[in-house]
């Protein structure tokens, strides 16, 4: 299959611009089933059962947009992409930089305090290392503090890139789960952006355990395949980690026959990491693509994708090509919102037993 098998026609109009008024209130897609039921996600915990395990990623989103100038007074736009382990280098990050001339390593730019002032009169500064990333795509920079600090004090909520207001209070709540705990990601684990408070207490009254992963989401999850050839794609590395109690949580579930409920792509792609390594923590670039041999995930909850992306071939793999574009061609007869801010859908894994009414 190439790129273009996976492209769709989308009305501008169906890309969420902002959330729904109630988190739990957008609509959910049940995929399990042929035909598709529209239904509100508020309704989710009446589609699984006791003994489900539904697993999170709890990463946090951090306000990693930076705007600064260069000492010449040209402006620039930081996202940082990773910040880099302190014990071996303090203050340092890797980003991505939008500038119109790249400035020679060595320079210091002076970054826009939140009062709107540079350098010593509000903001900070960050000086350039070096180049970074598998083809040079990233830049290396030393902050004058703390990172996560100055994000938090000077930095702008990263929203995608086909979200077009500026950022504001509504989006520094709306852009984060409920149950954030990491600092790290640039962009939202999406699918969970609809999980309340309401929700939640209904899984635990119906007897669905919950249990949690951690993926730092990359600005790659954004970034448009560029190959027409699927295998010439090369992939982003994202960090992740999977703590021992939800090792265990998922060991029970397979036992008991419960089914193990990934909210997201990012929690498919850190499971299906440890299948294939065995590895708790590290990076991972997995690439999943149809033919690809799921060992760990049963159910998918995930919004809608962008066209020719990584992800929708992800889904595609789960739920079977064919099942995944009709069910997008519902979504858009049907009006669904799609992306980020948008709405969801239940997917089953491709010849898993179906949903019984």
């Amino acid at each position: 299959m190439n790129t273009s098998d996976f492209d769709f026609i989308l009305p501008p109009e169906l890309i969420a611009q902002h959330p729904a008024s109630v988190r739990s209130s957008s609509r959910l897609l049940d995929g399990q089933t042929s035909p598709p039921i529209d239904r509100v996600f508020n309704e989710l915990p009446s589609l699984l059962r006791a003994g489900d395990l539904l697993v999170f990623n709890d990463t946090q989103v951090v306000k990693a947009r930076l705007f600064g100038e260069k000492a010449t007074g040209g402006k620039l736009e930081l996202l940082v992409e990773r910040v880099l382990d302190p014990a071996m280098h303090k203050n340092e990050v890797i980003a991505h930089m939008r500038v119109s001339k790249k400035p020679q390593v060595g320079a210091v730019l002076r970054m826009v305090g939140a009062g709107g002032g540079v350098g010593r009169d509000g903001g900070f500064s960050a000086t350039l290392l070096g180049r970074a990333g598998t083809n040079d795509e990233l830049f290396h920079f030393a902050f004058s503090d703390d990172p996560y600090k100055l994000m938090a004090a000077h930095g702008h909520v990263p929203l995608p890139p086909y979200i077009e207001h500026a950022d504001d209070a509504d989006d520094e709540s709306r852009y984060q789960t409920v149950f954030a705990k990491h600092p790290g990601a640039v962009a939202a684990p999406t699918a969970a952006l609809h999980f309340d408070e309401s929700v939640l207490a209904a899984l635990a009254a119906q007897g669905v355990q919950t249990a949690s992963v951690t993926l730092h989401v990359g600005a790659g999850t954004f970034q448009p395949m560029k190959t027409e050839k699927i295998a010439d794609h090369v992939m982003h590395y994202e960090r992740y980690a999977i703590p021992n109690v939800t090792l265990e949580a998922i060991t029970a579930c397979k036992a008991r026959g419960g089914r193990l409920v990934a909210v997201g792509t990012t929690t498919v792609r850190t499971l299906e990491t440890y299948a294939k390594t065995k590895q708790l923590s590290g990076d991972t670039n997995i690439f999943i693509t149809p033919g690809f041999e799921f060992q760990m995930v049963d159910l998918l909850l995930t919004n809608f994708h962008l066209p020719k992306s990584t992800l929708m071939m992800l889904v595609s793999a789960f739920s079977g090509y064919e099942c995944v574009m009709s069910l997008y061609q519902h979504a858009i007869k049907n009006q669904y919102r799609f992306f980020s801010y948008g709405d969801a859908m239940l997917l089953a894994k491709r010849g898993f037993p179906p949903a019984r009414e």
